[in-house]
């Protein structure tokens, strides 16, 4: 057992997804501030951490199916390069740790961490398998997370905001659910590996990424002109960055759609040039609207 394994058991990849706790920081005007930038911090790294006790509840469970997938097979406890039991210690050890941080925070704060925890413990053992239950637990973690970045700070949240980030996790679970029925498709894996598949088809997850996708840039849209962001910004302009953010979904539904990308959207967001530049391309224009041209 290799201290790689370990921090691959981990999934550290996975974590960018907790950067949504950070959504509180920047739209508030407090992204330099000290004072709340540490909080949004603790908020990150206590994410991250019960993230990564989820992930290795997830393997466990799964580690029979892992051994029939084409990729999943190459896990830590699927490919027997950790025991369960090492892997139940690294999970206990770390909850040993988040418990106590959690509770030095905002009690709030605290009581989203812990039910995004049994929320998505309870995906591990069952709610996976209940079809679009399944993909709306994944659009409500990520809207606890967007909540528990607030309450740690203890700011207001936009509802269009909330909104926003709903659609966008919904459209990267379905995109992804559609990623895996190509993939099985075309390498004649196993469809046990996952066995909601069997209700979803191509076409239906097609549909739904519409829905979603729509759903996303409309809702984003009308957060930026919306009288409450207007107020806080004192300027309109946000509206300009609604271009990125179209690009963006243009852009993975293409990698969707014509490179057959999509089982994962971390590898997507970080490896894709294209999705890189428009990512720094709307960070600077945020930065500059919210922090520069507003002040």
């Amino acid at each position: 057992m290799s201290i790689k394994s370990y921090f691959k058991l981990l999934r550290p990849k996975q974590w960018i997804k907790n950067l949504f706790v950070f959504a509180a920081l920047v739209f508030s005007h407090h992204l330099f501030d000290w004072e709340f930038a540490k909080y949004s911090l603790a908020a990150f790294a206590l994410f991250s951490a019960t993230a990564s006790i989820v992930y290795i509840v997830n393997d466990i469970v799964d580690r029979d199916r892992d051994r029939s997938h084409p990729k999943k097979k190459h896990r830590p406890i699927a490919s027997g390069a950790i025991s369960v039991p090492s892997a139940i210690s690294t999970s206990i050890i770390i909850l040993a740790i988040v418990i106590p941080t959690a509770l030095g925070l905002p009690y709030r704060f605290g009581m989203c961490l812990a039910l995004y925890f049994v929320m998505n413990i309870s995906y591990s053992v069952y709610l996976k398998e209940v079809v679009l239950v399944d993909v709306f637990v994944i659009a409500i973690g990520f809207m606890l997370r967007v909540v528990s970045g607030a309450f740690v700070i203890g700011v207001p949240i936009s509802s269009w905001l909330l909104l926003t980030t709903m659609f966008l996790s919904l459209f990267l679970a379905v995109a992804k659910r559609r990623g895996e029925l190509v993939m099985l498709e075309t390498k004649g894996s196993d469809s046990n590996t996952r066995k909601v598949l069997e209700h979803y088809s191509v076409e239906f997850t097609e549909q739904l990424c519409t829905i979603c996708a729509s759903g996303f840039v409309i809702s984003y849209a009308l957060y930026t002109v919306s009288e409450r962001t207007v107020k806080i910004f004192g300027t309109e302009n946000l509206i300009f960055t609604t271009p990125f953010v179209v690009f963006g979904v243009f852009r993975y539904l293409y990698l969707l759609h014509k490179k057959n990308m999509g089982e994962n959207p971390t590898e997507i967001v970080l490896t894709d040039p294209a999705m890189i530049l428009n990512f720094i391309a709307y960070a600077i224009s945020m930065f500059i609207i919210i922090y520069l041209q507003s002040t």
